[in-house]
């Protein structure tokens, strides 16, 4: 707070001080009199002012040589005064200001004086608040034409620190007061606003100083990144302020021709310029050649601040000197457009939000000069276009891309006049066909294939509404940045949004049907003119304009559609399998050997698609391509038409679905347009979509199995259907079922791969639409360690084992099933006994032995399995593992139902048995999962079969394995013999259990596996072997314990009496026993 307040008592202290600075000018007085000075008043200061200031400005009048830190300690205090007082007096303004700008001149060099980084510092410091103290009308008469040669020596002083120096803060402190010298600073006290006259009298006398501001910016905003984007931005705000206020248009209408005589002497006269037509025109085109280079260098600055001052200089010229820098609007605009798909949000949105001012009619597109501008540019890039494409790198590409994309958005409805020019058009398509090329040289393409056939089990709520499912990701020949590809679509949606649609359907159209190398590119282009003429992710910049309607656009579609699904465009050579129409799984397995010979060779079909001999790898991968992005455009057609796409689903749908079925990993996925259709159409789900047309897809299905020669890929739609409905669905192909059938018997030996995924998909359907046998699984796990006496009772529904008739009955039944079991009875003993007891009543006859029709789903699943018995000894690896996984799901659907299951378990034994002891081992995996199935549904029936005929088998084969496992390495667990030994392990326990093995038999498989439980073998085959032994503990835990004591016994028996012998066990008592660990740790589990 300051100790003196009134003019008196400061004059009282600081006379002395200044008294004792005139005669001995020294640091020490000077800080004396700033020290004094804390203590003063503002006002008090305001009435001192000159008295303080003239001992200041005498030490740096007097000649000769002075200390450096004098001069800014002189500096300094000026500073401070003038901070806190104000400057009313044009003479002391003037000579301040000449006074401080001498302190970095050197007379004898002519150059500025090579002083220190803080003199310069607080010399550039005092000319601001110099300026800054000006008071009310002071500063503009500053500004009059003899101050010329000292704001011309300042200024030029500014720009050589700004550009000259290394230290950012000096070259900020320089920039910020040229700001304040040409009133462009944002401190609220300086004047900013003038009249027309004032503003005048500043233009004309900045505009001598143009030139060499307009340079000495422009180098070093292209200069070094490195000096800090701070710098550059700054020097780009002064730049446009400069330009923008010296070029106003506004203030070069009111210049007259004949130049004012100006009040000065004739040397400071001819330093005056005058702003007529011709300066104007001279200055401009010097101005557009910085203007080019600014735009050039600042458009790929790497921070994102200083690209977004860019917007601000480009939208500042653009707006106020749209006349007199008409040749620099070109290289303007397109430094604008270039931002327009930046990388920072902040840019991307200032951008957009100064093409919209500009995409007002009244400022572009109703200014003829902008444009003329805008076309002439889109004409010269469009005839360069292929070129730059070509030879440009990817960042160069993304530039080029973002200016065509943003010309597109600028010119809006008036991009027809460059379209309608045949050359131009064939430039710009030449160019997105050549750049959209794809890579189709990867075979992962076309040998990855589709695992999961639920792939399409998505919910509805997935993606939003209105979203389009992902783009697959694809490779292109020529570039590799996602930008670039981004950038292609946006243009080929704008021009379908602003273009003629019809005329660019039809050339690219012609380019579809033109050449097979073109298809895909013009496919993509397609979709995205689609897409974009229904304004789906398009900013519309001209609200004017109208979009196509939604008749028209739905005529597009129709005729696209239709090419896409046509014969020749739709069948194509995807893979090189003997049955390349089929639902394969593809099993690489290094060392099998029983893989088929035929299964990598190539057939040709009788359809014309596949008539072309000896595809090759570049071939299939360009087909699979092609099919994925006409898939992906169908999804856009369905999102850009909305729920009109549903008058479109009977041509669509049914395609889309038999791609949905295709083995090829890269179609299948790219069958979620399915997904798009239910979205665009306003169905719940998958499901939803299917039932609702389930119709007229069975009615296709129905007639093209009559041609199935012509029409291959059939089963793979109802496959497909039966993969994504409910049990409604059964109804209507129930029929179709039984036509699916009837053909597999006619082609069971060309097309069974493609029939068995549809039994499959089939069975696995009604497995899940019909999931009543959970109850008997239950049932029958409580059964599992039941006598066999105690089974038939159990299974008669209302039979009375206390009275006479039940007793008989039970008997009965015992004896049957004990016939059924030893395989005494024939596949037409049920016919039989139908025959040879008639019915006693013919009409009204409701009795108990008066069998209801059977359900529809088990006459289905009966008739599958009949066919699966026949198919299970196909020569075809891949048809027999198929076959058995049907197999197992018709067992679960006919548990149920014994007397259609064991007549068929029956029949179906003997392959099933092959398929376990003499077949691949891939397939012997399989068929011991149907095996485990049976025993858990026919467990009765299996007993003794399974005792005589697979047993032996399985515990040889476990014998003979186990010294291969116990000496083999961690990578033995990746081998199919582990496999295999994993799963009967695994298996062998239940099925003991389930079919209540006799101890001779139990003992067989507790012998064959005692020796996994060493720990020499592999942890997870002794795991698999403690299960065995679990289950064995409840069917005959005394045996299993007796057993696990002769291998390993944890203590001695005392006799409880002397009497009493006392008991040896075998097994040993030493803890190096390999067993020790397994054997206590069943122990402790025996009940």
């Amino acid at each position: 707070m300051a100790v003196f307040d009134t003019p008196e008592e400061a004059f009282g202290v600081l006379r002395p001080v200044c008294v004792q600075l005139t005669k001995a000018q020294t640091v020490e007085n000077v800080a004396h009199l700033q020290a004094q000075l804390q203590a003063v008043s503002d006002s008090a200061l305001q009435e001192l002012q000159q008295y303080i200031l003239f001992p200041l400005r005498f030490t740096l009048k007097t000649p000769g040589p002075k200390r450096e830190r004098l001069i800014q300690s002189v500096v300094e205090c000026i500073t401070f005064v003038l901070s806190s007082t104000c400057v009313k007096e044009q003479e002391l303004l003037q000579e301040l200001f000449s006074e401080l700008s001498a302190c970095l001149y050197s007379p004898s060099s002519q150059k500025p004086a090579a002083v220190s980084e803080e003199l310069k510092l607080a010399v550039i410091q005092g000319l601001s608040t110099l300026m800054h103290a000006a008071y009310g009308d002071i500063i503009l008469s500053f500004y009059e034409p003899s101050v010329l040669p000292r704001l011309g020596f300042a200024v030029s002083l500014l720009l050589g620190l700004a550009e000259q120096e290394k230290s950012r803060q000096i070259k900020m402190a320089a920039l910020k007061c040229l700001q304040v010298l040409l009133f462009q600073c944002d401190c609220q006290g300086h004047p900013r606003s003038w009249d027309e006259l004032e503003q005048k009298q500043l233009g004309d006398l900045f505009a001598s100083f143009l030139p060499g501001i307009a340079t000495a910016l422009t180098r070093i905003i292209t200069g070094d990144f490195k000096q800090g984007h701070s710098i550059v931005m700054s020097s780009l705000k002064i730049f446009y302020e400069t330009v923008s206020f010296i070029m106003a248009d506004e203030q070069l209408t009111r210049v007259s021709e004949v130049q004012a005589k100006p009040a000065a002497e004739h040397r400071v006269a001819e330093l005056m310029v005058h702003r007529e037509a011709s300066w104007v025109k001279n200055t401009g085109d010097k101005l557009t050649v910085l203007i080019k280079k600014i735009t050039e260098c600042v458009s790929v600055h790497p921070h994102w601040k200083v690209r977004l001052e860019l917007i601000d200089l480009v939208e500042a010229l653009l707006l106020k000197c749209s006349q007199s820098l008409v040749e620099s609007a070109g290289p303007l605009l397109k430094a604008l457009v270039s931002l327009l798909n930046d990388e920072s949000p902040d840019v991307q949105a200032q951008c957009s939000k100064v093409l919209r001012r500009f995409a007002d009619a009244k400022v572009v597109v109703g200014s003829r000069a902008f444009a003329d501008i805008l076309s002439e540019n889109l004409h010269s890039l469009a005839t360069s276009l292929p070129r730059l494409m070509n030879s440009q790198d990817d960042q160069g590409r993304v530039s080029t891309l973002s200016l065509l994309l943003g010309y597109l958005k600028l010119l809006g409805p008036k991009v027809n006049f460059v379209l309608n020019s045949v050359a131009h058009l064939q430039r710009l398509s030449k160019a997105l066909i050549q750049v959209l090329e794809l890579d189709v040289a990867d075979i992962k393409i076309v040998e990855e294939r589709r695992w999961n056939p639920e792939h399409l089990h998505a919910s509805p709520e997935t993606p939003a509404a209105g979203q389009w499912t992902p783009i697959q990701r694809r490779y292109f020949r020529f570039f590799t940045d996602e930008r670039v590809f981004l950038l292609l679509r946006q243009v080929c949606q704008l021009l379908g949004f602003y273009g003629d649609l019809y005329l660019l359907v039809d050339h690219f159209m012609e380019l579809y049907r033109e050449s097979v190398a073109y298809r895909k590119q013009a496919a993509m282009i397609l979709n995205e003119l689609v897409a974009g003429a229904a304004g789906l992710g398009v900013e519309n910049l001209h609200e004017k304009h109208i979009k196509t309607s939604p008749e028209e656009l739905r005529e597009i579609v129709t005729s696209i559609l239709e090419e896409y699904t046509s014969q020749e465009n739709w069948y194509l050579v995807t893979c090189m399998e003997a049955e390349e129409v089929g639902e394969e799984l593809m099993v690489k397995q290094s060392g099998l050997q029983a893989l088929t010979s035929g299964a990598h060779t190539c057939q040709a079909t009788s359809s014309p698609a596949f008539s072309k001999p000896g595809p090759t790898i570049c071939s299939m991968n360009s087909n699979i391509w092609q099919i994925c992005i006409q898939l992906e455009g169908i999804g856009h057609f369905a999102h850009a038409l909305g729920k009109d796409f549903r008058l479109l689903l009977m041509s669509a749908l049914y395609p889309v679905l038999e791609k949905a079925g295709d083995q090829t990993l890269l179609i299948s996925q790219a069958a979620s347009a399915m997904m798009d259709i239910c979205h665009a159409c306003d169905y719940d789900s998958l499901q939803h979509l299917i039932n609702q047309n389930s119709d007229y897809l069975v009615n296709g299905i129905s007639l093209n199995l009559r041609h199935l020669s012509l029409h291959p890929h059939t089963p793979k739609v109802l496959e497909v259907m039966l993969q994504n409905s409910d049990a409604s669905l059964l109804p209507l192909v129930a029929d179709v079922v039984q036509d699916v059938l009837a053909t597999l018997d006619q082609f069971y030996d060309k097309r069974a791969t493609s029939f068995v995924s549809v039994l499959h998909a089939l069975l696995a359907a009604l497995a899940q639409w019909f999931p009543d046998a959970g109850d008997l699984r239950e049932q029958s796990l409580g059964e599992e360690g039941s006598h066999l006496s105690q089974r038939p009772a159990r299974l008669e529904n209302g039979l009375d084992v206390t009275t006479a008739e039940g007793i008989e009955q039970f008997v009965l039944n015992y004896l049957k099933e004990k016939d059924v079991a030893e395989g005494n009875v024939s596949d037409f003993d049920n016919e039989e006994e139908e025959q040879s007891d008639p019915p006693e009543v013919d009409e009204n006859d409701l009795g108990p032995h008066v069998e209801p029709p059977l359900p529809v789903q088990i006459q289905i699943a009966t008739d599958v399995m009949e066919r699966c018995i026949h198919l299970m000894s196909d020569k075809n690896l891949k048809i027999r593992l198929k076959v058995l996984d049907v197999l197992d799901l018709c067992v679960v659907v006919l548990q149920s139902h014994k007397n259609q299951l064991l007549p068929l378990a029956h029949r179906a034994w003997p392959s099933l048995v092959h398929r376990l002891t003499n077949d691949d081992p891939l397939a012997v995996l399989r068929a011991f999962k149907v095996l485990q199935t049976l025993g858990g549904k026919c467990g009765d029936f299996l007993r003794s079969r399974f005792c005589k005929d697979v047993l032996p088998r399985l515990t040889g084969s476990l014998v003979s394995q186990a010294p291969v496992s116990s000496r083999a390495g961690p990578v033995y667990s990746h081998t199919l013999a582990f496999k295999l030994q994993l799963a009967v392990l695994q298996g062998l326990g239940p099925l003991c259990e389930r079919l209540d093995l006799g101890e001779g038999d139990l003992n067989k498989v507790a012998d064959a596996c005692l020796i996994y439980l060493s720990a020499k073998q592999p942890v997870k085959l002794q795991e698999a072997a403690r299960s065995v032994f679990l289950h064995l503990m409840k069917v005959d835990p005394d045996s299993t314990w007796f057993l696990l004591n002769e291998l390993y016994c944890p203590e001695e028996f005392t006799p409880p009496h002397p009497s009493l012998h006392p008991v040896q066990l075998r097994g040993s008592t030493s803890p190096q026993n390999p067993y020790t660990a397994n054997v206590l740790l069943l122990l402790q589990q025996l009940p």
